[in-house]
């Protein structure tokens, strides 16, 4: 039987971690900046072009039944072009992809106080990196009530053995006391890529998913933890003013948006069964198999 056509644009590490189950269903063709060797080695077509210059993409129009969407936006703005830019494409076709499947962020979420968070929040980004995000869901979001099954994967902070933060740990950087730390929600880099092979196929229509763990941890635990499983000091414990003195604008903005994801939309409806359940789980894993640089 022949294979669907499917569009990859953002050639990432999740994306690559699920090639292997993507080319065992789908006729995979991938929008590249370079022309890449390891691509090609799955069975990748590639067209190169460049989503900042549209122009270079007309190739892509009427050329899949589904896309799976991990290109990020520019690194300024409050906008995201170049999602604004494919849309603009694939709208030229007579024929639309039938799905498409966009990784974002949980940041659209904004500071939650450390509440549990659904998917029906409203969103309420409070940095631009977030707000680059809303403006791509909500572009998706509209291509979506013109007949394309969007569906929109929601991420917290991705993680594997070989994208570990331990040289934050080795540098000694302090976390917060106890009492007045944040919750933070992660996802292991392979379920990442099995919740993007779940959603083409049982993705809702303009539908979007917490796809994170079943962890309830706060950062300067996580923080722990890792010291811990890779044998270095746990790092000093400050109070969240003296934070503010200690540590870059990014990482504190990160600790404002306190919250904690609920996945059973993500459990029930696209029926994704974790490998990596808690960060416990995939910090035991890589502990036993570092990296050749960790």
């Amino acid at each position: 039987m022949r294979k669907r056509r499917l569009l990859i644009v953002g050639c990432g590490d999740v994306v690559r971690r699920a090639l292997p189950c993507l080319a065992r269903r789908w006729q995979i063709t991938a929008l590249v900046r370079h022309y890449d060797p390891g691509l090609s080695s799955h069975g990748v077509r590639q067209i190169v072009g460049d989503l900042d210059q549209p122009e270079s993409l007309a190739r892509l129009a009427g050329l899949a039944h589904a896309v799976l969407h991990s290109a990020p936006p520019p690194g300024e703005g409050n906008d995201d072009p170049r999602t604004r830019h494919l849309l603009a494409t694939l709208g030229r076709a007579r024929s639309l992809p039938r799905r498409l499947v966009y990784i974002s962020t949980s940041g659209v979420y904004g500071p939650c106080g450390g509440e549990r968070v659904t998917e029906t929040r409203r969103l309420a980004a409070a940095t631009p990196r977030a707000r680059r995000r809303v403006a791509a869901e909500t572009r998706l979001r509209a291509a979506g009530r013109r007949g394309i099954r969007v569906s929109i994967l929601r991420a917290p902070g991705i993680y594997a053995a070989d994208r570990l933060p331990l040289e934050r740990v080795r540098r000694g950087d302090p976390v917060l006391l106890k009492d007045e730390d944040s919750f933070t929600n992660h996802i292991h880099a392979e379920d990442l890529a099995a919740a993007c092979c779940a959603a083409l196929e049982r993705g809702r229509p303009n539908r979007s998913y917490n796809i994170s763990d079943d962890s309830d941890i706060r950062m300067g635990d996580w923080f722990d933890k890792l010291a811990d499983a890779f044998r270095l000091p746990r790092p000093p414990r400050v109070t969240r003013a003296e934070a503010q003195t200690r540590l870059s604008p990014q990482l504190l903005s990160f600790m404002n948006e306190s919250r904690r994801l609920d996945n059973t939309r993500m459990k029930r409806e696209l029926r994704l069964k974790l490998r990596y359940p808690t960060v416990d789980a995939g910090i035991e894993a890589a502990s036993r198999n570092p990296p050749c640089c960790g």
